[in-house]
C-alpha cells in the first residue's frame, strides 16, 4: 500500500464513520484545539468533553486564560490530572497573550517552542487549525502503525520512535490534512484499540502486517514492566470548630505543584510542625488508609482528622487557607485531598 493509498483509506473511512460532533471541532480555531489536545493527552475523550465545556465557557480566548489565577485554572482542571499540563497552559497562554500579541505560533517549531507543546501536539494543532501540513504521532497513532508496520520493539525507545516518525511522515496527505489527522486518532481509540481491536472493520485491513501474521494482541510491544516502589505518608485532616480543613498549597514545581493539598507528615509527633498549628494529638482519628499511584510509585496515604487546640493561633510558612466543604473555595486539589474531603463530609 503506498502512501497516496493509506491516506485515502483512512480519509474514506473517517467521512463514514469518524467523530464529527466533538465539542472541539465546532471552532477549529488554534485556542480551541491547542485546549483540546492537551486535556486530551494520557486522558479519553468522553472524560475530556466536560472538562473542555467548563473551561472554554470560563475562558473563551486566550487572553482571558493568561489573565486569569493559577489557581482557578487548577481548579477547573481537578480530576483530570498530570496537573503540570495545566501549569503550562497558564504559562504559554501568558506567552501568546503578551509577547505574541495573542496570535500561535504557525509552524511545528513556533509552537514546541511554547511550554507543555511537544512535536505531535503541534502537529495536531497546526494540522487541525490550519490545514498546514504536520504528522503526528500521538499514543492512537502510535498503535496504528505499530500494527500495520508489525514494528518490534517498545514504541517509546528511541530507534522504534524514529521509526514510527518515518512513517508518520510518509503517511500525511498534502491535502485534508486536519481531517486526517483527526481520522488517524479516532482509527486508533475506535477500531485499533488496545485490547480487541475490531480488525474486520478496520479500512486498513488487507495491508496490515500484525493482521496477516496473527500478532494484533502482541504489537504494539508494551513498555517493559517495572516494580513500583511504594511510599508512605500521613494526610492531616485538621478540622477546626466550624468544620473546615486546613489545606495548604503545594510548591509551584513538583509533586501536585501549585495544587492545595493537606498537610503531609511521616510521623504523627511532626504534625504541629508541619501545620504550624498546636493540635490534640490525642485525639486523633485514623482512617482507612487509600493508594494514589502516580506513574513512577505508589502513594499509601493514612488520613489522620485532628483538632487545633488553639483554633485563633497564626499560621506561618506556605499559602494556607480554611476550606470549607459546604461552601468550596474555587482552588485546584490534589486528586486524592478530593476523595478525602468528601469521606470527611460524609464523617
Amino acid at each position: 500500500m503506498t502512501s497516496d493509498q493509506f491516506s485515502t483509506a483512512v480519509l474514506d473511512w473517517f467521512d463514514q464513520n469518524g467523530r464529527h460532533d466533538l465539542p472541539w471541532q465546532a471552532d477549529k480555531s488554534s485556542y480551541h484545539t491547542w485546549i483540546s489536545e492537551i486535556m486530551l493527552q494520557q486522558t479519553q475523550v468522553a472524560t475530556v468533553i466536560p472538562y473542555f465545556e467548563r473551561f472554554i465557557a470560563r475562558f473563551p480566548d486566550v487572553q482571558s486564560l493568561a489573565a486569569a489565577d493559577q489557581d482557578e485554572v487548577l481548579h477547573l482542571w481537578t480530576g483530570l490530572g498530570y496537573y503540570a499540563r495545566a501549569r503550562n497552559l497558564h504559562k504559554a497562554a501568558g506567552i501568546v497573550a503578551r509577547e505574541l500579541e495573542g496570535s500561535f505560533p504557525q509552524t511545528v517549531e513556533g509552537l514546541e517552542a511554547l511550554p507543555g507543546i511537544g512535536r505531535s501536539t503541534a502537529g495536531a494543532i497546526l494540522s487541525i487549525s490550519t490545514g498546514r501540513r504536520a504528522a503526528i504521532l500521538d499514543g492512537n497513532v502510535k498503535r496504528v502503525l505499530a500494527r500495520f508496520y508489525a514494528l518490534d520493539g517498545w514504541t517509546g525507545s528511541t530507534a522504534v520512535m524514529q521509526e514510527l516518525w518515518l512513517y508518520a511522515e510518509r503517511n500525511t496527505p498534502w491535502h485534508r490534512v486536519g481531517d486526517y489527522t483527526q481520522a488517524m486518532m479516532d482509527l486508533g481509540a475506535t477500531l485499533c484499540s488496545r485490547s480487541k481491536p475490531k480488525c474486520e472493520r478496520c479500512p486498513l485491513q488487507q495491508d496490515c502486517a500484525a493482521l496477516a501474521q496473527g500478532r494484533t494482541a502482541e504489537l504494539p510491544v508494551p513498555r517493559p514492566k517495572k516494580v513500583l516502589p511504594v511510599r508512605q505518608t500521613l494526610m492531616l485532616m485538621v478540622q477546626n470548630e466550624a468544620g473546615e480543613i486546613l489545606l495548604q498549597q503545594r510548591p509551584p514545581s513538583g509533586l501536585w505543584g501549585g495544587l492545595w493539598s493537606l498537610p503531609q507528615a511521616t510521623d504523627l509527633r511532626d504534625a504541629e510542625l508541619e501545620t504550624g498549628l498546636a493540635l490534640e494529638l490525642a485525639g486523633a482519628k485514623v482512617l482507612a488508609p487509600l493508594r494514589h499511584t502516580f506513574s513512577h510509585f505508589h502513594l499509601d496515604i493514612t488520613p489522620v482528622i485532628v483538632r487545633p487546640s488553639d483554633a485563633g493561633a497564626v499560621m506561618e510558612g506556605a499559602p494556607r487557607l480554611w476550606y470549607n466543604i459546604q461552601r468550596p473555595a474555587s482552588v485546584g486539589l490534589a486528586a486524592p485531598v478530593k476523595r478525602l474531603l468528601a469521606i470527611c463530609q460524609a464523617c
